[in-house]
């Protein structure tokens, strides 16, 4: 049995639909609101059950990961639930799979148990991709550079997690990483910046999180540059407002931002990964484009594949991030089998790529 939490929320449902079209088990869909949840649950056929579920509580939620194999959780926000939830899916004997948070995870023992944290779009895709790319052809790399571009309306607790996520002290704004140490405050935010696969001009802010330390240890980087790349002047201007704010209303004025920059406009999400090294005896640069209808369906695929993992016995017992343990060649091979998402590979970097669609266009 596999349990999710949050299973009728955007990131769940796409979660719990890829599982079930993929066979991996008996789904029992988890939420406040049983109603809900049982409408999701008849959708997904006889295969499916549904079952309420207050992570508040510890008695409902031990009701609901008892007999689970897997438990994956979904439910926002994250940073505040994640290690009650993975407590109690370890102490009933069940791996376990977060979409979210990473952190207290020094607090958990997964003792015969896999537990895979951090394990959707941003973090979780955005660290594996280029481990991935890296694995294309290439003999050495040098260089990377990163960017993630979301237009797409933030939920309460979505923007409560986003919020945790850039202000916390895992995320340092301005840093890169150059000769194999993070350098605070290498770079500015630019205005303006034209990206392939994006509508229209973005602004781009710099940053450096733990997962791209690890990314940049691991491939042994001389430099790596990270960029969050925002389309549309009402959610820069809310998060440029958000660290003077109570978080309360901070989170307010981000989905009324959020809201306000789709009106009219289609949401999307986009990963780009360009490499830079060599391959075939000859130095490279190659980018990595990564594509989804919106953000909650790419973050609930990455979570229905680490989930797929660790089912399979692929990933090994212990707490883990996923970018660190999933294989990327197989979670990306899984990846481009979900409807909607599309990966992309080109010689070049990023900023010719980009020249190049505008000149087609």
């Amino acid at each position: 049995m596999i349990g999710i939490i949050g299973g009728y929320g955007a990131v769940g449902t796409q979660a719990a639909r890829l599982l079930a079209a993929w066979g991996a088990g008996p789904l029992r869909i988890g939420a406040r609101d049983g109603e809900r949840a049982a409408l999701l649950a008849a959708d997904l056929g006889p295969g499916a059950e549904a079952a309420r579920v207050d992570v508040g509580d510890d008695a409902s939620l031990a009701a609901f990961v008892d007999g689970c194999a897997l438990v994956v959780h979904c439910a926002g926000p994250s940073h505040r639930t994640a290690v009650r939830v993975a407590r109690a899916a370890l102490a009933a004997g069940a791996h376990h799979v977060d979409a979210g948070a990473a952190e207290g995870l020094d607090t958990l023992a997964a003792t015969g148990r896999a537990a895979v944290f951090a394990a959707g779009a941003l973090p979780g895709l955005s660290g594996l991709l280029p481990r991935w790319l890296a694995r294309q052809d290439f003999a050495e790399v040098h260089r990377l550079t990163a960017h993630a571009a979301v237009l797409d309306a933030f939920t309460a607790t979505g923007a409560e997690d986003y919020l945790h996520g850039v202000l916390g002290d895992d995320s340092e704004p301005s840093a890169a990483w150059a000769d194999g140490a993070r350098r605070p405050g290498a770079l500015a935010r630019a205005a303006g910046q034209r990206l392939p696969y994006l509508p229209r001009p973005v602004t781009v802010l710099p940053y450096l999180d733990g997962e791209g330390e690890r990314v940049a240890r691991d491939l042994g980087l001389d430099h790596g540059r990270w960029f969050t790349a925002l389309d549309g002047e009402h959610l820069t201007a809310a998060l440029d407002a958000a660290r003077t704010l109570d978080r309360a209303d901070a989170v307010t004025a981000l989905c009324r931002a959020t809201a306000l920059d789709l009106a009219g406009r289609s949401p999307y999400a986009v990963l780009l990964a360009q490499l830079d090294g060599v391959a075939w005896g000859r130095t490279v640069s190659r980018t990595a484009v990564l594509r989804a209808p919106g953000i909650s369906e790419l973050t609930g695929a990455a979570t229905a594949v680490a989930a797929l993992a660790v089912l399979r016995g692929e990933v090994p017992p212990g707490v883990h991030r996923a970018d660190a343990v999933l294989d990327p060649l197989m979670a990306v091979a899984r990846l481009r089998r979900v409807p909607g998402v599309v990966l992309t590979v080109a010689d070049g970097t990023a900023a010719e790529l980009a020249v190049e669609e505008e000149g087609a266009l």
